[in-house]
């Protein structure tokens, strides 16, 4: 006789207004027909096969929440069943009962290892067959709402793809509008020629190199290493990529006019207290950069030049020795009162001007230790038979064998090769 069993008004549902549906298998119909009367009064939505292979058919037509197996029945039997049920795809998991008389470990194991998730012994009790159905709900439970937030997931990072690939393409064409501002790669002026090296390290970066005629005879040349990396830095080179024009004369703070209206060039010093003070009046951001400012005469190889927390630039001498100039100094952008005053060197004719940024003064070795001074002394030496583009190339390429190809500050530089006086205006 079946124990007092309490019938529920509402239905058991999985995270829909449905009533869960159980799947009962069992070749006897009368103990096929205990069960099923069972659960339909506890509120289930109750479906019945007499084999397994009736089950399946069931089965492919609505998969059951579910199954309440018996284990022996001819044909199929449950754990052939099991099998059969969990190699379905696409479909929702399942909850599998099997009913059995068997209670030997091993028995057990092979139901597990069949893909069942409980085991009932016969005859079935009502409140222990009613305890196990409760369990399963809960798991089947705990699988949709895991299901429905991997869903959600899925959603989300398919938006945050599409949004970084968007970001992405727009960081492609900032690198292409970034790499605009420095119009040509190498320029001669009468014997002599400047070369240009900018390499970010990531999409787009904070450093800036650049070249422009300063009045007769002279030009100059500037470097920028902004504070920090992305888009913030290069917003920041771009706006003072206007500041330092070529093609916008009348604003190019490097330049004044003199007392017959003719251009020349600013004293290096005062360009970099000028920019200092736009930059923390005007600009009102808590930037900052270092930066590199030389004005060299074509017909004396005369150079002065403003170090303002830029690297020392080296001078690579015609006989092959090497010297690091300048006074280090403090970057622009930190104090209103900055003193930046200007050094000054010769060149003669066959020695080269180098401007670096820290991306090659820092550049870890394999030891971890950075180049510094003395190291990129080697790779000057080791490439000193280069000229020009070939030259900037070749120290950047020996930089990412250094550090394995991966950078982590951007690389940029300005070699400057002085052949001597000329008549050029």
């Amino acid at each position: 006789m079946q124990p007092s069993i309490e019938i529920r008004a509402d239905a058991p549902a999985l995270g829909t207004s449905s009533p869960a549906c159980v799947l009962v298998v069992d070749d006897d119909p009368i103990q096929r027909r205990i069960l099923s009367s069972m659960l339909t009064r506890w509120g289930y939505d109750v479906r019945e096969a007499d084999s397994g292979e009736a089950a399946i058919e069931l089965c492919d037509d609505r998969a059951p929440d579910i199954v309440v197996s018996d284990w022996m029945m001819p044909g199929m039997d449950g754990t052939e069943l099991c099998r059969r049920f969990r190699a379905r795809e696409g479909v929702s998991y399942g909850y599998f009962v099997l009913l059995t008389s068997k209670t030997e470990a091993h028995d057990v194991a092979e139901g597990l290892d069949a893909g069942a998730d409980d085991f009932l012994l016969k005859p079935v009790e009502a409140t222990e067959l009613r305890a196990r159905l409760n369990a399963g709900h809960r798991i089947l439970e705990m699988e949709r709402e895991l299901t429905r937030k991997n869903a959600q997931l899925e959603r989300t990072l398919a938006e945050i793809q599409a949004l970084n690939k968007a970001l992405d393409d727009d960081l492609i064409e900032a690198k292409r509008l970034q790499q605009s501002l420095v119009t040509e790669r190498y320029r001669e002026f009468g014997t002599s020629s400047v070369s240009l090296l900018l390499r970010p390290s990531g999409h787009v970066g904070g450093d800036l190199v650049g070249v422009f005629p300063t009045g007769p005879g002279c030009i100059g040349l500037f470097a920028i290493d902004v504070a920090g990396h992305g888009v913030t830095s290069a917003l920041m080179t771009a706006r003072l990529a206007g500041y330092l024009s070529e093609t916008a004369t009348d604003h190019n703070i490097a330049m004044l006019q003199d007392e017959n209206g003719r251009l020349k060039g600013r004293p290096p010093g005062e360009v970099a207290a000028l920019l200092n003070s736009i930059v923390l009046r005007d600009l009102q951001t808590e930037i900052y950069f270092t930066f590199l400012y030389a004005e060299i005469e074509r017909a004396s190889g005369a150079l002065r030049f403003v170090q303002a927390g830029h690297p020392h630039p080296a001078i690579l001498r015609a006989g092959g020795e090497i010297e690091f100039i300048g006074d280090g100094g403090i970057p622009v952008g930190l104090l209103p009162d900055a003193d930046f005053s200007e050094s000054s060197a010769q060149l003669e004719p066959g020695d080269r001007l180098l401007l670096m940024s820290d991306g090659m003064t820092e550049r870890e070795d394999s030891s971890g230790r950075p180049l510094e001074e003395e190291g990129i002394a080697r790779l000057i030496r080791l490439n000193a038979a280069l000229t020009g583009t070939s030259f900037l190339e070749a120290l950047y390429r020996d930089l990412g064998e250094i550090g394995n190809g991966d950078f982590a500050d951007d690389v940029s530089a300005v070699l400057f090769e002085f052949g001597g006086p000329d008549e050029a205006p």
